[in-house]
């Protein structure tokens, strides 16, 4: 990895560290637009939970594709010109869901809000793993983090108040005056972020070093870990605080708050794992004991019964664990990551993230139509358990390939 050479002072590392966060933070903000005003939409469109979750699905499979090809597209041209196409995308994205008046036309900016969220991941590692030095590495990761859990925390305590004191199109339009506000700061500040592009090679051989990273186990298994992580995360963000309404009697209004007090504390929890990311050869261990912990609130919410004021603390607590996991969670794709192909690193690793919040709101959001509530809590600590021996699995395929022949 390529870090700057030389004492690097704290201003600019703390530039490039906040811009990334705050277009990181718009770009999580997106991908919750519609999932909090779903009882609003399931009544105004007259759809199922089904029809809603694929909206859901819709954005995050083009995303993925996006994702993928963006990894090039950023590793040949630079960063900061993907990065301002993105989040004009997802401003008008806002802005067409605001307007729309059929479930198709919400479908439509579905895609476009997927085109646009697309790029933030290869956008966000390249400029944080070239340009911050190595020894706030760990704390960039952390407030990368702590950024996109304040962006999805944001999304409900910002749409739920202007829809019910407006209405749902007021909500989506204030939605896209943010996005364009953020993208007017980065503009301004855009010295922070520019970068300067290598030459490509030529030839087959430039051909094959392109590629070269698709033959490296340990992507592929960091591929693996971000679609189990998006599982339990789309169930979180969706359906866990509706399914723990209905199993214990929770008014509607601390539904929204559920999610709230979970991305908070989240973030919370990302400040603790900067400072555990800080050795990056116990990254699995921490990810082992964080997800360990939120399979086990997980499971408390599905098997107990609980007056309604302990579910936000739970669900509190059960984002803390996962926050706490966060840092060394991007650590175990850096250490899978070759010399200069960040972007194509990170594009094809968390495409899983974009393909498991696709398929998260199909599965559950059927669950939820039947039912079944106590089901979609237990499928989260199922999942939270899948990832703890994803992240060992990682580790184990790292090591094997360092094994000489």
């Amino acid at each position: 990895m390529n870090f700057p050479s030389g004492p690097v002072p704290l201003r600019n590392d703390a530039g490039v560290i906040g811009l990334v966060g705050a277009a990181h933070m718009v770009s999580h903000f997106s991908q919750l637009l519609l999932a909090p005003l779903f009882p609003w939409l399931k009544t105004e469109f007259n759809v199922s939970y089904a029809e809603l979750g694929l909206l859901m699905t819709i954005f995050f499979a083009v995303s993925c594709g996006v994702q993928a090809a963006s990894g090039f597209v950023v590793d040949r041209f630079g960063p900061r010109p993907i990065l301002f196409a993105g989040l004009a995308l997802i401003g008008v994205s806002a802005f067409g869901y605001a307007a729309s008046h059929s479930y198709w036309m919400l479908a439509v900016f579905s895609v476009i809000g997927g085109i646009g969220n697309g790029v933030f991941h290869p956008v966000d590692y390249t400029l944080l793993n070239r340009k911050v030095s190595a020894p706030r590495l760990g704390h960039a990761y952390s407030v990368h983090g702590i950024t996109g859990s304040l962006g999805w925390a944001l999304a409900p305590a910002m749409l739920v108040p202007l829809t019910v004191a407006f209405s749902w199109r007021v909500a989506l339009v204030a939605a896209g005056v943010l996005a364009f506000g953020v993208l007017a700061v980065l503009l301004v500040n855009r010295g922070h972020l520019h970068l300067k592009v290598e030459a490509p090679a030529k030839g087959v051989a430039a051909q094959d070093s392109s590629f070269g990273f698709l033959k490296i186990p340990a992507v592929w298994m960091c591929f693996a870990f971000f679609f189990w992580y998006a599982i339990a995360l789309g169930v979180v963000q969706a359906f866990a605080p509706e399914a723990a309404r209905h199993l214990h009697e929770m008014p509607i209004a601390l539904v929204a708050s559920c999610l709230t007090i979970y991305m908070l504390c989240s973030a919370g929890g990302m400040v603790l794992g900067g400072f555990l990311a800080s050795d990056p050869s116990r990254c699995e261990r921490i990810v082992g004991i964080g997800f360990g912990l939120a399979a086990g609130v997980a499971l408390l919410l599905a098997l107990g019964s609980y007056p309604a004021w302990v579910v936000p603390v739970l669900f509190g607590l059960m984002g803390f664990a996962s926050g706490m996991a966060g840092p060394s969670r991007d650590l175990l794709v850096k250490r899978s990551t070759p010399d200069n192909a960040s972007g194509r690193v990170y594009g094809v690793v968390y495409a899983g993230l974009d393909i498991g919040s696709a398929v998260s709101p199909l599965i559950f959001g059927l669950m939820m139509d039947h039912g079944q509530y106590r089901g979609v809590l237990l499928g989260l600590a199922l999942v939270q358990g899948v990832l703890i021996a994803s992240a060992f699995n990682v580790r184990r395929v790292r090591r094997t390939a360092l094994v000489p022949a």
